[in-house]
């Protein structure tokens, strides 16, 4: 089993990421669950949301206290929230970033860390960063593997049609390909 936590602001698409995500590996015949942590907060606050998936049923319900991955949509959210806490010894992190993935190694303690311009890629292929959960939900599976493109690229096919399914799609292969990272 694979265990995710999301670290983000409200309004930036964490709970649709987990959702397609979710689905995607149900296509694949995996177990999951998706589901956010947060109340009122208004757009622009901290929020978290997990994900577990298996290839088996899961039997853990309750918030994710040790990760194997952490996914960071808004890198402003590090130092205002410990995003590494709990993390696994080999845990992944990714942010998105452009800074040079050592650095913010360096920065988390953390041996394990990837980084997309997530924001760069969306302004670039939308106009917008809106979409940065799309482009950072692209390097986490591209990273872990957890589950395949064809399956991302069923779900966002059910999901949205016309220039937004081809501006998210240009955005999750960007991502795919422009990930970087170090482990040491």
């Amino acid at each position: 089993m694979l265990e995710f936590r999301w670290h983000g602001r409200a309004g930036q698409g964490i709970i649709t990421a987990i959702r397609i995500l979710a689905s995607s590996a149900i296509i694949e015949g995996k177990y999951v669950q998706a589901f956010p942590q947060f109340g009122p907060e208004r757009i622009g606050a901290p929020i978290v949301g997990y994900c577990r998936i298996s290839d088996t049923p899961i039997t853990i319900h309750g918030p994710i206290e040790s990760p194997d991955v952490v996914a960071v949509l808004d890198p402003t959210i590090i130092g205002l929230v410990d995003v590494v806490e709990g993390l696994k010894p080999d845990g992944i992190v990714v942010v998105n970033s452009r800074e040079d993935p050592r650095q913010l190694a360096v920065k988390l303690g953390v041996a394990r860390v990837y980084t997309v311009d997530a924001t760069g890629i969306c302004l670039d292929v939308m106009g917008s960063g809106r979409a940065v959960n799309m482009a950072v939900m692209a390097a986490v599976t591209k990273i872990t593997g957890v589950v395949s493109r064809e399956s991302l690229v069923r779900v966002l096919s059910e999901r949205f049609t016309g220039r937004v399914l081809d501006m998210n799609l240009k955005v999750l292969d960007r991502s795919f390909t422009e990930v970087k990272g170090v482990e040491a």
